[in-house]
């Protein structure tokens, strides 16, 4: 006669059938758990651990370079955060395809790959064709991997080499070997130091400069430079020996691959142009900005590309230029020279030092004014000083400006110092804070918050060995705190401010970090898998208002 399942138990048959039922219902209730939780290399950290800060609060309505209005939200809360959370669970009925664009598929861009808006241009003389021309709709494929991609070489031994396969790009060996940009050695790139104007390595280059002009402490007094026309980064890559980090940037080429050279070694950098538009950068936010052979004509259409410099140069901070005017004295030369000499003296812009090398490279560096004397001084007013500002985020879509910009003041119109030095600037209270009482204790909050929150779960709780990741994105990145709490690992971080949160871009440069303004409604500047870690606190809720999150 059967055996009832009651009567198996009351009678304690086959005890093992309830011991292994229980164990298999529990060991799948965990993995499902599990797998819907874990971390992945985009985190999200709208989740409650350690009572998370939200982000600093948003701005008053902007507007879209398209003129669309974008919606202003009130900041989220502490007590809604947890409500907030992305539903894991939705399912989207999408279907993912690669990007059906032949071998350019692998590097593709949106909003620098639109050919059919570049063939539009009425003009390339200003780099127009370089610049952003995102299409619409925004295309939703994937970009393919290159073949025989391997897992990138790990940082520091990136800076030297990479795997040839994961850029095989190899126009750039042929184009500059007389210069030891970069040499391809069996499986690898190999990237000895070399470039245009280092022709006794990059190395030696850097400690010229602080030799020329012993003002320039590298890792104190200078912690932020732009490399202007960068190469392949090489000089960034350098200073960072020197506890300096450097934003890199070139256009894109379809034939030299600079920006992607540099981003699979491990070096800060992005794709950008000085053409028709103002850098995503805010005003006053680097140290030093540097331009060796960077083949940007300073003094075209009136001098704007030099202002633009201006405007991203903090006061008292130094442009040094590398570049056969300086050194040469054959027609051309002379007549550029005697060109930048009148725009650098309208600027108020002062000679420090101007030498040559050993292998008869020469060098000029200038030092922006870091007060109103010499303007109020000057003969004939031109460029004007510009209007003060009423607006935010100005430099996204925004047009170069025929004026110079004006010097940062604090609320009672003194003009701001900077006088703290690497490190203490980074946990300082930055000159641009708002002037709001409680704004001090809300960055000081914010800076803890992280701190504490990295340290806790980021580096101890996630599966992700952060010793393997090299290259990092933080989507919305507020003061910068977690870029702070991260400082001590061997990474970088590209802190992006959204142009529809509040601008606190000033306030990350300030801390001696890097970062530009974004839109997430459009893709970013920057080649197929540069990073190797997304990090999205508070931002896909504020981001689906505007726009299809699936998008971003």
């Amino acid at each position: 006669m059967p055996i009832s399942v009651q009567n198996m138990f009351k009678e304690r048959k086959f005890p093992f059938l309830f011991a292994f039922s229980f164990l298999l219902i529990s060991v799948t209730i965990l993995l499902f758990s599990y797998s819907s939780s874990s971390p992945s290399l985009l985190l999200s950290t709208n989740f409650q651990v350690s009572d998370p800060l939200p982000p600093p609060p948003r701005p008053l309505p902007t507007r879209s370079p398209n003129n669309v209005p974008v919606s202003s939200t009130k900041p989220v809360s502490k007590t809604t955060a947890a409500a907030s959370d992305v539903d894991l669970n939705v399912s989207l009925d999408i279907k993912w395809e690669n990007c059906q664009l032949g071998p350019l598929a692998v590097d593709y861009i949106p909003c620098l790959d639109n050919w059919k808006a570049i063939k539009e241009l009425k003009s390339r003389r200003r780099m127009e064709h370089r610049e952003r021309h995102c299409p619409k709709p925004s295309p939703r494929c994937l970009a393919p991997l290159p073949i025989g991609y391997k897992v990138p070489v790990h940082w520091p031994k990136s800076r030297d080499m990479i795997w040839y396969s994961n850029v095989p790009h190899p126009k750039l060996v042929e184009y500059k070997k007389e210069q030891n940009w970069v040499r391809k050695s069996g499986d690898y790139f190999v990237f000895p130091g070399g470039g245009t104007q280092f022709k006794n390595g990059v190395q030696s280059y850097i400690d010229f400069i602080h030799k020329t002009l012993p003002a320039i402490k590298w890792g104190k007094n200078i912690r932020v430079i732009l490399d202007v026309g960068c190469g392949v980064a090489s000089f960034g890559g350098y200073l960072l020996d020197k506890d300096v980090i450097t934003m890199s940037f070139a256009p894109k080429d379809e034939h030299e691959s600079q920006i992607q050279f540099a981003l699979e070694r491990g070096i800060p950098a992005i794709l950008s142009v000085i053409g028709t538009q103002k850098l995503t950068f805010p005003d006053n936010a680097y140290d030093l900005i540097h331009c060796a052979r960077c083949r940007v004509h300073w003094d075209g259409d009136g001098g704007k590309p030099l202002l633009e410099l201006n405007r991203v140069l903090k006061p008292g901070g130094y442009f040094i230029w590398s570049a056969t005017p300086v050194y040469r004295d054959d027609e051309r030369d002379s007549k550029v020279w005697k060109s930048m000499v009148a725009l650098t003296t309208s600027l108020c812009w002062k000679i420090v030092a101007k030498t040559v090398d050993s292998t008869g490279v020469g060098l000029v560096i200038y030092q922006k004014p870091s007060s109103y004397s010499c303007y109020k001084q000057r003969k004939e007013k031109l460029p004007p000083l510009c209007e003060q500002k009423t607006n935010q985020n100005v430099s996204w879509y925004e047009p170069l400006s025929y004026c110079i910009s004006r010097l940062p003041v604090d609320r009672m119109g003194n003009l701001l110092r900077w006088s703290t030095p690497w490190p203490q600037r980074l946990s300082s209270k930055p000159p641009s804070l708002p002037s709001e009482p409680d704004a001090e204790d809300i960055f000081i909050e914010d800076t803890k918050h992280w701190a504490a929150l990295v340290s806790e779960v980021y580096l101890d709780g996630l599966a992700i060995s952060l010793g393997r990741i090299r290259n990092v994105m933080d989507m919305n990145a507020g003061y910068g705190g977690f870029a702070a709490a991260l400082i001590d690992q061997p990474l970088w971080v590209m802190n992006v401010v959204p142009i529809d949160a509040q601008d606190t871009l000033s306030i990350i440069f300030e801390r001696g970090l890097i970062g530009v303004y974004h839109d997430w409604c459009e893709s970013f500047n920057t080649y197929p898998r540069t990073y190797d870690l997304l990090h999205a606190s508070f931002l896909f809720k504020n981001l689906k208002e505007r726009y299809a999150v699936v998008n971003t």
